[in-house]
């Protein structure tokens, strides 16, 4: 299992924060439902989003006391659809409820996991609600068959809100409204459409990342695929897949993700004070050549950077991935902020150490370690897309 650590800082002015993100992976306690969601509604943009064709197949898999209301619902919309529900699978065997059960759902119940990934084949569409992760059974099953290159998922993890000091918290009544009127309100045309922009940009110029505290990374990705994740789950943008994250469709959207060509990466990236390892390390800056750290150096805790490296090995020293948030309703709120839903507000930078296979990238080995800046400024070429953390396009 990847393993993702999470960091944070902040200055008085402005709230800027480094983030070491904990991946969806990490199984959370159950957070009840919230009697404030319109339940058909946000089934309704889900199928939408998904445009689904007569005949398709659908499966949800779910984890019973998350989102329980909604699984009727698709249901219901799926049917609308003239696509073929499938049901919804368990993240659990052992709790299994009957209301969910169908013969397919029967079947795959008790299989083995290379049975399950054969039968899973036959899905079109796997939608993940809150609290199914990739460790769980079905959920692993479903991502071989997009390994395979076929079907396509959602991912609706509907959690990913940290405070300011990077500790998670509760999903709330408050952050429910936020994340609904996200996934209503987010004007999908325009999100295809700039980070279009911004993928033909990178094609043929050097892309340049610098911070105030010292991150000034280049970088090319030449024909690499970028990932838009713009909340266009339809059978249509699926046919250009070329990776397994083009296949995993986020709902909230926003963010592009792609692996550079590694050889390409070069300069520095400087660090907020956070653990490696499992100890606190302070004024951290990795150099890097051809796309692998050649310097650590740190104010203090350098030999934890260099455990945690060299336990990860040679994807622990090779840069993974460049990742830019672009949808505004994402961003950090003024009063009282909080970090929406894993960081994919416009603006957000992500640099990434470790393996990015995934992403279509050479990188090998299983480490990830996600790092994400709210004060990057992002160049392409002569052209500035993000200062200071704000998006400019």
């Amino acid at each position: 299992m990847i393993t993702r650590r999470l960091s944070w800082f902040s200055s008085v002015a402005t709230c800027l924060l480094i983030v070491l993100v904990i991946g969806c992976g990490e199984k959370k306690k159950p957070v009840p439902e919230s009697g404030d969601l319109d339940f058909r509604a946000i089934a309704d943009l889900m199928v939408a989003r998904s445009n689904l064709q007569p005949g398709e197949q659908v499966l949800i898999v779910a984890r019973p006391g998350r989102f329980d209301s909604l699984v009727a619902l698709l249901e219901q919309a799926v049917a609308k659809t003239g696509a073929n529900y499938l049901g919804a699978i368990s993240t659990d065997s052992l709790n299994q409820p009957e209301a969910w059960t169908t013969d397919f759902v029967r079947a795959a119940l008790h299989k083995s996991d290379t049975d399950l990934t054969a039968q899973l084949g036959e899905v079109d569409l796997g939608i993940m609600l809150p609290g199914a992760v990739p460790t769980d059974k079905p959920y692993a099953a479903m991502q071989e068959v997009l390994n395979m290159g076929h079907g396509r998922t959602i991912h609706f993890h509907w959690s990913g809100a940290y405070d300011v000091l990077g500790q998670p918290i509760e999903i709330t009544p408050a952050i429910d409204r936020l994340y609904q009127q996200v996934l209503m309100d987010t004007r999908y045309d325009s999100l295809t459409r700039i980070q279009q922009r911004f993928d033909s940009a990178m094609r043929n110029a050097d892309v340049r990342i610098t911070t105030p505290a010292g991150t000034d990374l280049t970088f090319r990705i030449g024909d690499r695929q970028v990932t838009k994740q713009d909340g266009d789950a339809s059978l249509g943008r699926i046919q250009y897949a070329r990776n397994l994250i083009d296949r995993e469709v986020e709902l909230p959207a926003g963010a592009i993700r792609v692996a550079p060509i590694e050889e390409t990466v070069e300069g520095t990236i400087a660090f907020p004070d956070g653990l490696w390892n499992g100890k606190k390390v302070e004024g951290l800056v990795l150099t890097f050549k051809k796309g692998k750290v050649v310097n650590i150096s740190a104010k203090s805790g350098q030999e934890s950077v260099k455990a945690e490296l060299d336990k990860a090995g040679d994807a622990g020293y090779s840069f993974r991935e460049l990742a830019v948030g672009f949808n505004p309703l994402l961003t950090i709120p003024t009063d009282n902020p909080f970090i929406p839903y894993y960081g994919y507000g416009a603006g957000i930078i992500r640099l990434s150490l470790g393996d990015n296979t995934e992403l279509g990238g050479n990188v090998k080995g299983g480490y990830v370690r996600w790092n994400f800046f709210l004060d990057a400024t992002v160049a392409v070429g002569d052209d500035l897309w993000v200062r200071d953390g704000v998006l400019l396009k």
